[in-house]
């Protein structure tokens, strides 16, 4: 396998995520901690979805991350480029609309939700501008944008600590459960060439988000960034 960089082929990506499908939930809880559940919380907080509203969950693998906006009484999509994920899903929620696609070329309407949500993906897509811009398209105006990723841990002398957690423990506490060591050496690999909390809400921004915030969850481990699409016609301060 590739090592990782900023730059992913989807068909590779899909490809791994296919074979690590029917054990990812229980990885995320192991390797996390159990905090993967308090992370859930807080998107759903972030995206607040009322009743009827359409919420888009991209990178939704299994739709885990999907059911709480449900919950919400909110119409939600789950998408995700693996195929093995979704197939997964449906087994388990035939219920939940499983969609598969690219989150660089969305297969939805322009203007088709009122929020859109991603968790622990984004970095996974090969062009993460191109994604941003095409969550903007399918949200109406007025619409949000929620992006929960693993991010840069902001006390240094923890940071030291993580990186080397997340570089040699990772893999093999997650291989082990997956039997599949690879993928999470690849999937460390990423957390840590990922950009900084201020370097993604740059990107929001130049994406044409507005009203991008971000707060620190569990040390900086993860960032909570949210942004709102700008009303038709209404331009962003200079």
């Amino acid at each position: 396998m590739a090592r990782a960089t900023l730059q992913k082929k989807p068909g590779e990506v899909a490809s791994m995520f296919d074979g690590i499908a029917e054990r990812y939930d229980l990885v995320n809880d192991v390797i996390s901690v159990g905090q993967d559940r308090r992370w859930r919380r807080l998107v759903r907080d972030a995206v607040a979805a009322m009743p009827g509203e359409r919420v888009l969950d991209l990178a939704a693998g299994t739709g885990t991350s999907s059911e709480p906006f449900e919950l919400d009484g909110a119409v939600v999509v789950p998408s995700d480029i693996s195929i093995g994920m979704l197939s997964v899903g449906k087994r388990r929620r035939p219920d939940l609309p499983f969609v598969a696609g690219d989150a660089t070329a969305l297969p939805f309407a322009d203007g088709s939700f009122d929020a859109v949500t991603i968790s622990f993906g984004l970095r996974n897509v090969e062009d993460t501008s191109a994604a941003l811009r095409e969550m903007l398209r399918v949200v109406r105006p007025g619409g949000r944008v929620v992006v929960c990723e693993f991010s840069t841990p902001t006390w240094k002398p923890f940071r030291v600590v993580y990186q080397e957690y997340l570089m040699r423990a990772l893999p093999v506490v997650a291989g082990a459960v997956t039997r599949d060591k690879g993928s999470y050496d690849y999937l460390a690999e990423s957390i840590r060439s990922w950009h900084d909390q201020a370097a993604l809400g740059a990107l929001l921004l130049e994406a044409g988000w507005g009203q991008v915030a971000y707060r620190n969850l569990s040390g900086g481990i993860v960032a909570l960034h949210r942004a709102v699409k700008p009303a038709a016609g209404a331009m962003e301060p200079a």
